[in-house]
């Protein structure tokens, strides 16, 4: 027989269970609270666990600490990227605390429920965008392409990212978990923050959740992918004029678009790698130095665009930390699938709790590679929490000792 649960124990798990939800509204709530369920797990005496990505995470860290030191000027180039160190104890306060899959469940619902609510102040956002763009006699695409609908964060991408996480575990959940007489509430949920990711018109958001998507249906009714192709069509051909002229831009861009500033951020970010492959420029080295790696010529025509970080996490790791920390940082996003894929292997045939956990964090890992070649999606720390959160789940499921919901 297991011991009673203290009092400690049950904060901790509660005040992790917080960390991990409030992140669709606040971040300082969750900061807060993730500080408060550290505490509460130190002062409970309980076992602090981590998974078993734990090595390539360290090394991680300590190339980052490394490109800090040898950056010239630590102080103004690498504290911010050192204190979001603080974010990765999410890891080890949901692998710690979180050990019932019934609150892990549950924690996922509430993903869903707050992305439900958080995608309708998006569409009020957007109707007020709507009207701005009425107001000052602007083309509203134009216009929309530069102030896009952020829900309770402050950018679009965090936003769309936000949102996407979530879709993608409540669509993990209505596939693979046991099937539940309030189903269709979580689907309504779903549903709402489908619309938001598309309404929010981030592509690369777009392409990583039908990555995602295309993985889950894969996995759980194959001959789904054969309607795809009709889909795409069918949602283009519905869509409103400004979806459909954001999705003609992935190949032909108009002038608004972001297409030649990516292409100028790729070139910048492959000169720096040349100059210092092993431990880059600096943490956030790219904010102080994007306009020496650019030609001058290019720089002076340059399209609008925030030229202070890569958009893109594999350049931008390699760039400020040195190519052998973007390769620690590789295998632990390539490690996390092989391990759940290995855990999906050993899982009796049928519906549970631990399939769903175990497919959804393949594919919300595949999500954040994919849009990780169009966005620094990783170094957000709203991203970083929700991504860290799904895939701590992803590891409880591996856990024997792991209560079932």
């Amino acid at each position: 027989m297991n011991p009673p649960e203290s009092a400690l124990s049950r904060a901790a798990r509660w005040l992790t269970f917080g960390s991990a939800t409030s992140i669709l509204f606040s971040i300082a709530v969750s900061q807060i609270l993730l500080g408060l369920a550290v505490a509460a797990l130190l002062l409970s005496g309980d076992k602090l666990r981590l998974p078993r990505i734990k090595w390539p995470l360290a090394l991680f860290m300590l190339g980052t600490l490394l490109a800090l030191a040898f950056s010239g000027d630590p102080v103004k180039y690498g504290l911010p990227q050192v204190r979001k160190f603080y974010v990765f104890l999410e890891l080890l306060v949901v692998f710690s605390c979180l050990r019932n899959l019934k609150v892990v469940r549950w924690l996922f619902l509430t993903w869903a429920g707050l992305g439900a609510i958080t995608a309708l102040r998006g569409f009020v956002q957007f109707a007020g965008k709507v009207q701005e763009a009425h107001r000052l006699g602007q083309n509203f695409y134009n216009y929309y392409v530069i102030e896009r609908i952020t829900g309770f964060t402050s950018h679009w991408n965090t936003y769309a990212a936000e949102e996407m996480f979530a879709l993608i575990m409540v669509g993990a959940l209505l596939m693979f978990a046991p099937r539940a007489r309030r189903n269709w509430v979580w689907a309504a949920c779903g549903a709402l923050v489908a619309i938001a990711v598309v309404v929010c018109e981030t592509r690369g958001v777009w392409i990583a959740t039908g990555v995602a998507a295309v993985y889950l249906v894969a996995f759980w009714r194959r001959w789904l992918l054969t309607l795809i192709p009709v889909a795409i069509v069918l949602v283009y051909l519905v869509s409103p004029a400004p979806v459909r002229e954001r999705l003609t831009s992935i190949v032909r861009p108009n002038s608004v678009d972001s297409n030649r500033f990516h292409e100028i951020a790729r070139n910048a970010g492959i000169a720096m790698i040349e100059k210092h492959p092993l431990l880059g420029i600096g943490p956030d080295g790219p904010k102080f130095h994007f306009k020496e790696y650019v030609p001058a010529d290019v720089w002076r025509t340059r399209p609008p665009g925030f030229y202070e970080h890569l958009h893109n996490v594999y350049l931008q790791w390699a760039a400020d930390r040195g190519i052998p920390t973007m390769l620690a940082m590789l295998w632990m996003l390539i490690q996390m699938p092989i391990d759940f894929w290995r855990g999906l292997r050993t899982l009796p045939p049928g519906r549970g709790v631990r399939r769903f956990l175990l497919h959804g964090a393949v594919a919300v890992v595949l999500a954040v590679m994919v849009e990780g070649f169009v966005e620094y999606n990783l170094g957000d720390s709203e991203v970083l929490t929700m991504f860290l959160v799904a895939t701590a789940c992803g590891y409880l499921a591996l856990e024997k000792d792991v209560a079932d919901a």
